[in-house]
């Protein structure tokens, strides 16, 4: 395989930190890499250095003649002036764009809500974050830098993603390298790991599963080499040990290599351990609801929910972007009062909340670690040990000397692990986590999830890291248009339900358009015999606009998931029993009708395009 970049004895080092020391490896034609490693320890610079958008110290970045390279970044280099539109195409005249099926698919579904001459500046930030991963999508790219592709996702748009990353070149050429914490996205995507830690890279076979098997390998060989050396190190230290006077008489050889044996001892990598902490305790009634409905305006989020939650039940809770999940845990939480309905808490309930924004800790953002941790028991039994709250806070990572850091200077991993112990330490019995895994790193998420599988209470989790949902909880629930359903089959079924509700709103659109071109039709026919003529070019209201433009949308997702079909069964067909004749005549009929479907699409696709003026 042709390598794309090199990277040849490179070191960078930020002040107080070592990123990269003396490292060589390269980035070949077909590779897809997904990098690991903790919070801080120089994941995003090495995407930087490689996308040589930052110069390493020593060392050289090579890049092939007449590649190119796109990079998603933490943040985008939008002007809050630019249009959306701009933003994702530049200048590229629309009847360019709209001609490629991938980008009209990439537009749809990441950015098919925005409105395309909106200004970024009056987009969220996750409506940004969204923009800008359409704008990489969207170029012609050999290699490829993602730093948190998934972030402000929801489930159905991380598959599509690693759908498309998957499709975007053929096999052997191109190459992809991202930074992400999403587990389930690195098994389904990557073929190779790079881990960074104490300023090297660890190259690793497979995806994510095949890294840590192949890690926790390496770890019991290098544990037997360890050993060892303890046991060299501890003879040569008891030979050393037989007094001064008898030590000058000692080879000089032996004490030089006892002392380089000394010099030698690795320093300890900053562990990571979690605890179970005691719970209040928790009796048989925890949570109830009844007919719960909850409205913002004249749209309905939560519609007539009935759902009883017991002691010790471990729910996930499942759901597009703005399907209603935080408002659904606002209300279990009696943060919200329903609209309709009633929600009963058991008496002995206790809850801990660690909300996405993480309120309850940014309360404290002018304290220390420290002043904070000191509001809680001076000690914590765990396992017939006392802990305080440093030395917990010292499992989670932080070391002694962070703790006098205000909270407000902590980086984003380091508050949300401040934040956990936070709710830990308040022993709760009901523990409700909204995206607890957002910043936090793959070893971390682990310990995480280590915690959570013994836990004793209830909880209650919403997430779309796919790995830590089927990982920690024991039931899942959908919340699909207002209405909760469970989803015994887990997230697998979550994606069928949502892809019926989609089939379902798009036959009511089509049903709709077709309502409203015949209303259009008529009030045409009525405006020329009165020789009325339209204020509109298109002569379509605004209502009968949005109409097409729904069915538009929906002919396009339609053509774009049958785009691959054809060459599928081609290949079908030829790999078929040439004897079994009805086997062949099944796929040539199944072919003929997806060629007719295409067709049938491609003319309403032209037919609507033109009503609605698109070139």
């Amino acid at each position: 395989m042709a390598i794309l970049i090199g990277l040849e004895h490179v070191s960078h080092e930020w002040p107080g930190k070592v990123v990269l020391t003396d490292q060589t490896i390269g980035i070949n034609e077909g590779d897809r890499i997904g990098v690991v490693g903790r919070n801080g320890d120089g994941k995003s610079t090495l995407l930087e250095i490689v996308a040589q958008g930052v110069e390493p110290d020593d060392g050289r970045v090579i890049w092939r003649n007449g590649i190119h390279v796109g990079m998603l970044a933490q943040s985008d280099a939008f002007s809050d002036d630019e249009t959306v539109g701009h933003a994702v195409v530049g200048v590229t005249p629309e009847y360019v764009w709209a001609s490629d099926p991938r980008i009209r698919g990439i537009v749809d579904e990441l950015i098919g809500d925005l409105d395309w001459e909106g200004r970024v500046g009056d987009l969220s930030g996750g409506q940004r974050r969204r923009v800008d991963l359409a704008r990489v999508l969207a170029g012609d790219w050999d290699v490829l830098l993602m730093d948190e592709p998934t972030n402000h996702l929801d489930m159905g748009a991380i598959r599509w993603l690693a759908d498309h990353l998957r499709r975007r070149w053929p096999a052997g050429t191109g190459a992809l390298i991202l930074v992400t914490h999403d587990r389930w996205f690195l098994d389904e995507v990557c073929e190779h790991m790079w881990e960074v830690h104490d300023g090297v890279i660890d190259p690793f076979e497979g995806g994510y599963s095949a890294y840590v098997q192949q890690r926790v390998e390496r770890q019991r060989q290098e544990a037997v080499m360890e050993e060892r050396r303890q046991n060299v190190l501890r003879r040569e230290l008891n030979w050393l040990a037989h007094g001064a006077k008898a030590r000058s008489s000692k080879p000089k050889f032996r004490i030089d290599a006892a002392m380089a044996l000394l010099a030698d001892d690795p320093p300890v990598r900053n562990s990571l351990e979690l605890r179970r902490l005691a719970v209040g305790r928790l009796g048989k009634q925890v949570i109830e609801l009844k007919n719960v409905s909850v409205a913002y305006g004249d749209a309905k989020v939560l519609d007539g929910i009935s759902w009883t939650v017991g002691p010790g039940d471990r729910v996930g809770i499942l759901g597009e972007n703005g399907a209603g999940k935080s408002t659904l845990l606002r209300v279990m939480c009696a943060r919200q009062r329903p609209s309709a309905g009633y929600v009963k808490i058991g008496k002995t309930v206790r809850f801990a909340i660690m909300s996405q924004q993480l309120e309850g800790l940014s309360a404290h953002d002018d304290e220390r670690m420290e002043d904070l941790l000191s509001t809680f028991h001076s000690s914590y039994v765990i396992d017939g040990k006392s802990y305080s709250p440093t030395q917990l806070a010292e499992q989670l990572g932080f070391a002694r000397s962070e703790l006098p850091t205000f909270i407000k200077d902590l980086s984003g991993g380091q508050r949300r692990r401040l934040a956990l112990l936070w709710v830990l330490l308040q022993q709760p019995n009901v523990l409700v986590l909204d995206e607890p895994g957002n910043d936090l790193d793959t070893d971390m998420l682990a310990k995480v999830e280590s915690l959570l599988d013994e836990w004793p209470g209830t909880l209650l989790l919403v997430t779309h890291d796919r790995w830590l949902m089927e990982r920690v909880t024991d039931d899942q629930y959908a919340l699909i248009g207002g209405k909760l359903r469970h989803c015994p089959r887990g997230v697998d079924q979550f994606f069928e339900l949502v892809e019926e509700a989609h089939c379902q709103e798009e036959r009511v659109t089509s049903n709709s358009s077709d309502a409203a071109a015949d209303t259009a039709g008529a009030a045409h026919n009525e405006q020329s015999d009165a020789g009325t003529v339209s204020d509109s070019d298109s002569g379509l209201s605004n209502k009968e606009r949005r109409e097409y433009k729904k069915r538009f949308d929906a002919v396009q997702r339609r053509l774009e998931k049958l785009r691959e079909e054809p060459g599928r069964l081609d290949r079908e067909l030829a790999q078929h029993d040439p004897t079994d004749y009805q086997g062949l005549l099944d796929i040539q009929n199944e072919k003929a009708a997806v060629d007719s479907e295409i067709a049938s699409l491609e003319d309403e696709w032209l037919e609507l395009a033109d009503l609605l003026g698109i070139e």
